[in-house]
Parts: C-alpha cells; structure tokens; sequence
C-alpha cells in the first residue's frame, strides 16, 4: 500500500492550523523566523495527520531515528515521508520504507551541482537534455528520495550511488527492485522512492486539513 498527497498551503490560516498540531509540532513551527516557512511545517503535519486518520490511526507518536528520519513507534507496520517546497507540501506513507521529495523548478540553480556531486551518467544526461533544468530537478527528487527512503538522508552521498532514468526508472545495481516514480505539479517536481508502483499523486486543498 502507498498512498501519495500534496496541497498547496500558500492560503493556510496559521492560527487555526496551530490549533490542530502537537505541541512538538509547535515548537517547530515556532522556530522559523518566516510566515512562509511556519505554514510549510504546520500543513505537511496536518497532511500527514489526514492521510493517517484515513487508514484509522489517530494515535500517532512520532519518534526519530539515528540520522533524523521520523517513524511512528506505535504503528509499526505504517511508514511515512514528509517533503515541502516553495507553497507546496508532500507527504507518502506506506506499509513499507517509503522515501518522497518535492521541489520547486528553480532556474537560478547552478547546475555545477550535478558536476560536483552527481554521478558522471546523470551529469552527462542532465547537460545533453533539451532542458537541461527540467532534467537536473529529476534527478534532484529522484536521488533525494532515496536518500530518504534509506533513513540515510544527507548523509549518504550523492555521487554514490546512480539513478537510471530510461522506459523505466530504476537504482543501478539495486538489489531490493525498488520502485521510483515521478511527477510533474504545476512548477515542481515530485520524486518517489518505494517498494510500489504509485499510479495516483492526490491534491487536497487546504480546506480540507483543517
């Protein structure tokens, strides 16, 4: 099972949203300087709360693992991923690991990056693109999403690994046949990483978290 949302949140009344997320969650959104980014934090929480209460789990208690990747302790047969960027917000959860990512198409992005830190064959693709932003972002979402699916995050490096994106998507020399899906949202890409094929990326409107 996996099921994937995204709602934009640019409209989210912070005040009412407040209300209806922990207390760890508060102090989160307490910590950021920006509107912006305190409506960020507080809406993928209440999507991730409303994608939990749909598969009747209520009761959540969010722990955190060695290198920061948050898992419920009291449902263990239930994983998430949480990802935002720019007025949107992502989240996947699933009966296994699952990894998720989301960004904005920024074209102000030094494509030095993928030169430095990809692997030669996803820098080579990215440069020989039509569009050669377009084609970073893929791979961006891709790579980061399983860097997220391994709990690893930033931890493991980006050039350590290699993502083919041919008829279909796929981690080279991958052992466990993990699934990669991708997904185009207005000006944003969207980059899964699980044990599924996810057909349906779901939008639900802000309305709906509260």
């Amino acid at each position: 099972m996996i099921r994937l949302a995204y709602c934009n949140v640019e409209n989210l009344d912070l005040e009412n949203a407040y209300d209806l997320v922990s207390k760890n969650r508060q102090e989160k959104i307490d910590f950021y300087r920006f509107e912006k980014d305190k409506k960020l934090s507080a809406g993928a929480y209440l999507l991730l709360k409303k994608l939990l209460s749909e598969e009747n789990i209520t009761d959540p208690i969010f722990k955190t693992e060695k290198y920061g990747k948050a898992y419920i302790s009291n449902h263990e047969n239930i994983h998430f991923n949480l990802s935002h960027s720019g007025k949107m917000v992502l989240c996947a959860i699933s009966d296994k690991e699952v990894g998720a990512d989301i960004e904005y198409i920024d074209h102000a992005i030094d494509l030095n990056i993928a030169k430095h830190h990809f692997y030669n064959g996803e820098y080579e693709n990215i440069m020989n693109a039509k569009n050669n932003y377009e084609e970073f972002f893929k791979y961006w979402v891709l790579k980061e999403s399983y860097m997220k699916y391994t709990g690893l995050g930033m931890n493991l490096q980006l050039d350590s690994f290699e993502i083919m994106i041919e008829d279909t998507i796929r981690l080279k020399n991958d052992k466990n046949n993990l699934k990669f899906n991708l997904f185009d949202i207005e000006n944003y890409k969207i980059g899964i990483a699980s044990h599924y094929d996810a057909l349906e990326l779901r939008e639900v409107t802000v309305d709906e978290l509260y």
